[in-house]
């Protein structure tokens, strides 16, 4: 017989009690992510170091990266990640997978507007002229945020999915914590990507 939290655990296989671990797919993601800060902890020290050898920064005739905007879409960014741990603790309670389902919605729909806001700003750069090739501040612009936008969509992809099968009622509560974890590494390593980029 089911139980009636949404979202269970794997049952134990003795009777004998034991200290709860870490589930191995959040074991997994968190090795992931350890990899990935460290990626973004290299690419950001080359910025920097680029940016300290520099004459000027911005280099003469780039334009200005749009601070105003990006600062309002990183709350929504931020407002994401608030919402997928508002689903989280939704799933984990009975009869939680109606409210989880409509949060994990909103966290979608978010992540999915800070990506096409970042987008749109994109295209508005390249039509002031910043490219990957007509400065190192553009090249280590798209890299660095390009990176970013790649991972977003990715996790969002993941958040998709868990989405469907959590509407099919086959979300794990492993699975689902991985996935989180992930959106979170999305979300969290964003404002310290805009106060180094952005405001340099």
């Amino acid at each position: 017989m089911r139980s009636s939290a949404v979202l269970t655990a794997a049952p134990a296989r003795s009777g004998i009690a034991r200290a709860p671990r870490i589930r191995t797919a959040v074991l997994g993601m968190l090795i992931f992510v350890g990899a990935e800060v460290m990626f973004f902890a290299g690419l950001v020290s080359a910025f920097v170091i680029a940016r300290s050898h520099a004459l000027g920064w911005p280099p003469p005739g780039q334009p200005r990266l749009p601070i105003a905007a990006t600062a309002l879409n990183t709350l929504v960014l931020l407002a994401s990640g608030g919402v997928l741990l508002s689903a989280g603790r939704a799933a984990a309670t009975a009869f939680g997978r109606r409210r989880a389902l409509r949060r994990l919605t909103a966290a979608v729909t978010l992540g999915a507007l800070f990506v096409a806001i970042q987008g749109v700003e994109w295209a508005r750069l390249l039509a002031f002229g910043l490219t990957m090739r007509s400065s190192q501040y553009g090249s280590f612009f798209y890299l660095i945020v390009g990176v970013h936008a790649a991972h977003a969509v990715a996790a969002i992809a993941a958040l998709l999915h868990a989405r469907t099968r959590l509407a099919l009622g086959t979300l794990s509560a492993d699975a689902f914590a991985a996935v989180r974890v992930l959106w979170y590494f999305v979300v969290g390593v964003w404002p310290a990507l805009y106060v180094v980029v952005y405001l340099a």
